[in-house]
């Protein structure tokens, strides 16, 4: 009967949900790295408005940002008081957006949302604005209907996840300690179409720079020159055997093999009639855990070794990133077991436990030694033009939490 009441109450909220959307997405929180000021304002609106709504603990941890107007990225944690303080059940979503991209791929402002056919559009309204106001509404529904949850409630509404969490959860994590091993962690950062996946692991990520030299010479001359590109495109052939060299398989992950893939190519001569002395592309590599970076890393000199001495070029390879997978989360640990039920009681289907080939910043916390897994029901519209929100995913996903602060 308590569900009942509070998924009720939730449906009653739709209007105030999609109010919030729109205020929420009018404020741009781009980060001072990709041209904006951060997330100050945003940051001031929401700490206000959980204040209006009986958050009674709220506490602001400002990571120090010179380049920010404010001089800080802040970090909202906000409570909710349950029957118990043993543990705390945490909903994670960040404050940042991504820029808007090519203003005209967009049919309206992007900061200046519009509903249309049950969808919020704007930039940020799904990533990450969708699951921070279900969060909100589903404590709020709690708090209107005189229910206590079972333990305390936490959201925790962080900078910087857009551009690596340095100055969002990964400030949080070092310098409080709000998080403890008993918590449960969901961070609404991941999901599909039908709110099915459950994200419990993630491949490691190496992205690698090879730059290859050879020496420039007329196109009707090649044998004055050394073809910088006809070497590197031998090497992309080359590079495709890794393929054959780490082909373990995990069910688990969607797609369940290792992947190398190059793409970037960046522009070598200007015109036809001219042997390139120089080339560069990019690879991009999604690992399996059963698999070490190093030992990838280890297997590509060898194969750009080969390159060089049959061509008799130099070959540069620098890293743009490199991050070894997080430690998994259990599929039995609570949290996954919790949301599992909660799917299941809001939309009638099973949810399963997954990896993926993304980053995403529930690492931050796996690397911490807590169990957290990635959760919601997305369209997967994030930082595309014209990104939206479907209403229904905002009202659903905030009942799935309500769901698991019901439970023992």
């Amino acid at each position: 009967m308590s569900f009942e009441k509070i998924s009720q109450r939730i449906d009653s909220y739709r209007d105030d949900m999609i109010n919030l959307q729109v205020k929420l997405a009018s404020i741009p929180a781009i980060a001072p790295a990709s041209g904006g000021e951060g997330e100050a304002k945003k940051a001031e609106f929401l700490v206000k408005f959980l204040e209006e709504n009986r958050f009674v603990d709220i506490e602001v941890i400002k990571a120090p940002d010179l380049d920010a107007p404010s001089g800080y990225r802040p970090n909202i944690l906000a409570y909710s008081r349950g029957k118990s303080s043993a543990k705390t059940i945490w909903i994670m979503s960040h404050t940042d957006v991504v820029p808007p991209g090519e203003l005209s791929l967009w049919r309206g402002d992007p900061f200046r949302p519009w509903v249309e056919a049950g969808k919020i559009y704007g930039r940020g309204v799904e990533d990450n604005q969708q699951d921070m106001v279900a969060s909100i509404f589903a404590v709020r529904a709690f708090q209107a209907e005189g229910i206590k949850p079972n333990y305390d409630i936490g959201l925790a509404l962080v900078a910087d996840e857009e551009t690596g969490s340095d100055k969002g959860i990964a400030y949080v994590l070092r310098h409080s300690k709000a998080f403890r091993r008993k918590d449960l962690i969901i961070v609404p950062d991941a999901g599909n179409e039908d709110g099915t996946m459950i994200e419990i692991a993630e491949k490691s990520i190496l992205w690698l720079k090879f730059k290859t030299l050879g020496k420039q010479a007329h196109g009707s001359m090649p044998e004055k020159g050394i073809n910088s590109f006809k070497a590197a495109s031998f090497l992309v052939t080359e590079l495709n055997k890794l393929y054959e060299i780490f082909p373990h398989k995990d069910p688990v992950f969607d797609p369940p093999i290792s992947t190398f893939e190059p793409t970037k190519k960046e522009a070598n001569v200007p015109n036809i009639n001219t042997i390139p002395g120089e080339d560069v592309f990019y690879v991009d590599s999604r690992i399996l855990p059963s698999y070490k970076v190093e030992e990838v890393e280890a297997k590509i000199k060898d194969i750009v070794a080969k390159i060089e001495a049959q061509f008799k070029v130099k070959i540069t390879i620098e890293v743009q990133q490199k991050a070894p997978a997080a430690p998994p989360t259990s599929a039995h640990a609570p949290v996954v077991m919790a949301l599992e039920k909660a799917i299941e009681r809001v939309y009638g289907k099973a949810g399963k436990a997954m990896g993926i080939g993304g980053g995403t910043v529930a690492a931050l916390f796996r690397r911490a030694g807590f169990d957290a897994a990635c959760w919601s029901r997305l369209d997967e519209t994030a930082h595309q033009p014209n990104e939206y929100c479907i209403i229904d995913n905002m009202v659903g996903d905030a009942k799935v939490f309500a769901h698991i602060f019901l439970q023992e």
